[in-house]
This record gives C-alpha cells, structure tokens and sequence, in this order.
C-alpha cells in the first residue's frame, strides 16, 4: 500500500470514528445530562484536536511500543507458566485478566496522581474544565502509552495473542469514553460493580486526590477506601494550575518544568 493509499484511510477511518461516536454518545448526553451545557462547548475544538492526534498519529506509537514490549517479556515469561495459564478454561483467564489489570491501573493511576513527575503528563487529562465524550480523548501520547501498557501488562505475561490484546484495547477505550460523557444514569445496585460517568465525574474534580482510581469497576476504590461519589455533580472540573488552552501547548507543558 501507497503512503498516500495508507494516509486517506487512516482519515477515513478517524472520520468516521467520530461520526459514530458522535451518533453514539451526543443523544445520550442530550437525554441524559449529566451537566447543562452545550454540545460545541468551550475548547470543544482543543478536545477535537486531541481526538485526530490520538487516531491520526499517537496511536501507531502506542500500538508500535506495546509490540516491542511484549517481545521483550517473551524473553523473560518462562513458557511453561504460559502452557499452564493456557489450560485453563478460557473464561478463567478473562477474568483473571480483568482482574489483575484493574488491580494494576487502579494503583499506577493512583500513583500518577501523587508522583509530580507522572502528573506532569496526567494532568493534561485532568485539564478538561467540561467532560463529555470527546473530552475523554484529552491525553498526553506518553501518558497514554504509560496507562495502555500498564492495562495490558497482565494480559501479556498471561500469553494472550496480540489480536486478542487489540479487542481489549478497543473495548476499554469505549468504556473510557462512556464514563467520561455528559451522562448520569442510575443503574442501582450495579454502581457497586460497574463504573459509571457519575463516578468517575467525580475523579476529575478539583481536587488533585478526590479518588476514584479504578477503571472497569469501582471494586478496587471500595476495597482501598478511595471510592468517593456524592449524589450530585462536582461543581467544577480541571485542575488547579495554569495550563496552555491550545493543543500544542498541552503537549509541551509536561517538559517545561513546571
């Protein structure tokens, strides 16, 4: 394939990403808000950058470093731990992926949010002053790459194939955009279980610590105590320091120093 051949389909396929996400999401968020606010909201077009950039350029990287990571943890993972992983039902290895992954986000997202060196990329994630679905693509490529690789980790020592890796990538980056839309639905008893918009609203208070570290459930807060969520929306969303609004800006503030 043409380098020009590979370039249109990877705009066609980042456009039509966004339609249908689009389509997905924006009924939602104007049935079910969360917040009132505008559907071309204030930085809406920051956001979209950050969109392009994830699907137009810094997801090759992400998905070129994981291929060279899981290379080299085929080195160090002795072949017959995989053999015996491999034996077990496939059901029991999901979950003990789902499982071990969230265990392994919950405390390398904690982290991020006490190490000043980690927040100074994270934060660029936190700096959304509005959540909704396009928001959720607000993230530093290196942040990105330190979270997707820390998500899957457990799925590469376990031995799962690349293509089966690719699907989860898939499935939990939908999730994350569902819980950062302009959505708030009550699910009941499920909340215990299933994380929700209104539950991860609240991680991107304010407040630098508010909680709410994990990722597919909110098991892993309710077991360390840092699960945190109100019957109604945080008054404000971002972050307390001063960042550039533009997407350059944002990509190099972390090496500024500050």
């Amino acid at each position: 394939m043409s380098s020009g051949n590979f370039w249109i389909d990877l705009i066609l396929t980042a456009l039509l990403s966004i339609i249908v996400l689009f389509l997905i999401f924006t009924p939602m968020e104007l049935v079910f808000p969360a917040n009132k606010q505008k559907i071309f909201r204030s930085h809406w077009l920051t956001d979209l950058w950050f969109f392009l950039g994830q699907y137009l350029l810094w997801s090759h990287l992400v998905f070129w470093v994981l291929f060279y990571f899981s290379l080299g943890l085929d080195q160090i993972i002795p072949s017959s731990f995989r053999n015996a992983v491999a034996t077990q039902p496939f059901w029991l290895q999901c979950t003990e992926v789902i499982v071990l992954s969230d265990f392994m986000i919950y405390w390398a997202h904690r982290f991020q949010h006490h190490n000043n060196f980690l927040w100074r990329f994270h934060k660029i994630h936190h700096s959304a002053k509005h959540l909704d679905w396009l928001a959720a693509h607000r993230e530093h490529p290196l942040d990105t790459i330190y979270t997707v690789a820390i998500i899957n980790l457990p799925a590469f020592i376990l031995g799962f194939p690349v293509s089966a890796i690719s699907a989860f990538i898939v499935f939990r980056g939908l999730w994350a955009i569902y819980i950062h839309s302009n959505v708030r639905l009550n699910i009941g008893p499920l909340r215990w279980l299933i994380g929700s918009p209104e539950l991860h609203h609240w991680h991107h208070d304010l407040e630098r610590d508010r909680g709410n570290y994990a990722n597919l459930s909110p098991l892993m807060d309710l077991i360390f105590g840092t699960h945190y969520c109100p019957d109604h929306e945080p008054e404000k969303f971002g972050i307390k320091e001063d960042l550039p609004e533009n997407y350059i800006g944002q990509l190099r503030e972390p090496f500024s120093g500050k």
